[in-house]
């Protein structure tokens, strides 16, 4: 017959031995859930990063107010709506109608002011967020194909 201290050892080297497990089990079902979240965010990012943005030719826009969306992307993130005034055929206001992220004005007006003052679309995205630049600036595209003089 075992003694009391030896059942009681006994157990604590089974309740450490099972507190291992668990914590191997919950590290693996994270890192399995982080490869996969990490592959899709990766294939998200390199259909952001190859968006084309083609260069309107702002010299032949015909004045009035045109609508541009862009549908976001593959998991629709950076869904966005705008209004693009073409006034003496110079933009000369773009309004955010809708997006799905909630940026801060001053995000947008900032893109948005840029491609007023070049008077282009290929401008300098903000810093640290490329991808979302390029999703705004398409909207934008979107909407001065419906001005451009054909």
């Amino acid at each position: 017959m075992k003694s009391k201290n030896e059942l009681i050892t006994k157990r604590k080297g089974k309740r450490k031995l099972s507190g291992w497990i668990i914590v191997l089990i919950i590290v693996a079902v994270l890192g399995i859930g982080g490869t996969i979240g990490w592959s899709f965010l990766a294939k998200e990012h390199r259909e952001a990063r190859n968006l084309p943005i083609r260069a309107v030719d702002f010299n032949h826009l015909k004045d009035g107010n045109y609508f541009g969306e862009y549908e976001g992307g593959m998991y629709k993130w950076r869904t966005n709506e705008v209004q693009v005034t073409v006034s003496s055929g110079k933009v000369t206001d773009i309004k955010l109608l809708k997006n799905k992220e909630n940026l801060k004005p001053e995000f947008t007006n900032e893109l948005y002011d840029r491609v007023i003052k070049s008077q282009s679309l290929q401008v300098d995205t903000i810093s640290g967020a490329t991808l979302t630049s390029k999703a705004y600036l398409k909207s934008v595209e979107n909407a001065l194909d419906k001005a451009e003089k054909r």
